[in-house]
């Protein structure tokens, strides 16, 4: 790479007393909103990207486990999906053919929902024949089936399963993640390592950010891309978004019997979820007492792998009787507590505040049709390639919850 084409180093003060747009979070759903933004030939305005954490040892993206799917009952949510799926397929191509931009390594074994009564089962039945109809690739599998192909899963206490082999696993969004600010700071976008702890409004707008060390930055628009923290930046222009911060935990572990193929990711009846994570096995759940956490705290449960997630692996892949505990940890999803998806697009009294936020659980799968969408209504005041206006800020206004069937 010359040196003309190299990334703009990340500073700690910004360069410009102004600039069009600043996003508050620099982590994947932020710097997939400035990837695309500074690489839409439309727009030629200038870009902040203030991150608060510049190792983002603490963010969303560095504890997520970079899963995707289609298996959603809502047709958006699907085309949302399959979007990230070409994307993924076809990264370099996307980001301009470079061929310093590497292929991401994806993993193409699905996800394995298990019906255990036939309210659930025809659920899947139902989400499996929307699916289809947007050219997914679900298939509903009986225990039989499931027990064919996968011999080590016990089947005895399941109604059905629901199975998509085709573009769902995990990918490598790390290397997606890092090419999207490489691009990003090479189109002219500049990366911040400070925080927002204010924002200045002026009536129906945002005019400023306020950084750490007091100083004020003028905006033209703000776009809230702080994952848990959506509610406080939210707060600091006047206003609310039912978002918080809530504890996922993830377990990877080895096994003494080595199974006879890759274990798909796998959605026990009991909420937990278990796939093959290369040589080892990759667990995860929600505690059953849910709440709202402070988003710096990521103390583990230590009672959460011996009295929930164990005896439900074990329950469920018997040779997961002998297992041992590798590595684990606590991640926050960005839940939205009306309807567990996102809210994306401008808040309606703040037309220059946009909301990507409340992903509750699926922001890596979706940041590519979240930055594309966020770029076009910046440029253009509008959704051009997919209307992602369902998933506005509206809706909670009007208490109409976007319907989700499938979360996990």
């Amino acid at each position: 790479m010359s040196a003309a084409a190299r990334p703009a180093r990340i500073v700690s003060e910004p360069r410009r007393e102004r600039y069009d747009v600043v996003i508050v979070g620099g982590a994947i759903i932020g710097s997939s909103v400035a990837w695309f933004l500074s690489d839409n030939p439309a727009f030629d305005g200038t870009i902040l990207v203030v991150e608060r954490d510049p190792s983002y040892e603490t963010s969303s993206t560095a504890h997520t486990n970079s899963c995707m799917r289609q298996q959603f009952s809502n047709e958006l949510n699907i085309d949302i999906s399959r979007f990230a799926a070409d994307f993924v397929r076809d990264f370099r191509d996307h980001l301009g053919g470079d061929p310093e931009i590497p292929d991401l390594a994806v993993n193409h074994y699905g996800y394995l929902y298990l019906a255990a009564d036939d309210a659930f089962a025809e659920t899947l039945r139902t989400n499996q024949r929307i699916q289809a109809a947007k050219g997914a690739g679900t298939r509903i599998l009986s225990p039989d089936d499931i027990a064919a192909e996968y011999p080590f899963i016990r089947v005895d206490d399941l109604v059905c399963g629901s199975h998509n082999p085709i573009d769902e696993g995990y990918f490598d969004s790390g290397t997606m993640f890092d090419w999207w600010r490489r691009m990003a700071r090479r189109n002219g976008a500049e990366y911040l390592a400070n925080e927002v702890v204010d924002l200045v409004r002026a009536g129906d707008r945002v005019t400023g950010v306020v950084l750490a060390g007091g100083e004020t930055v003028g905006c033209g628009a703000v776009v809230n891309a702080s994952g848990p923290r959506a509610a406080r930046t939210a707060r600091m222009a006047g206003l609310e978004v039912p978002v918080e911060p809530r504890k996922r935990y993830t377990f990877v572990f080895d096994a003494a019997e080595t199974l006879s193929r890759d274990v798909p990711l796998t959605i026990d009846p009991t909420g937990v979820h278990v796939r093959s994570e290369g040589t080892a096995y990759m667990a995860g759940c929600g505690p059953d007492h849910d709440p709202a956490v402070d988003p710096d705290d990521f103390a583990m449960d230590d009672d959460i792998w011996e009295a929930k997630v164990w005896p439900a692996l074990a329950n469920r892949i018997p040779a997961f009787e002998r297992i041992k505990l590798r590595t684990r940890w606590a991640g926050h999803y960005a839940h939205n507590t009306v309807d567990h998806n996102v809210i994306v697009g401008p808040h309606p009294q703040v037309e220059n505040f946009l909301f990507v936020s409340g992903f509750s659980g699926h922001g890596l799968q979706q940041a590519p049709a979240m930055g594309r969408g966020v770029s076009e209504w910046l440029t253009y005041g509008e959704y051009r390639s997919l209307d992602l206006s369902p998933l506005g800020y509206e809706r909670i206004v009007l208490g109409e919850p976007f319907v989700e069937t499938a979360i996990i």
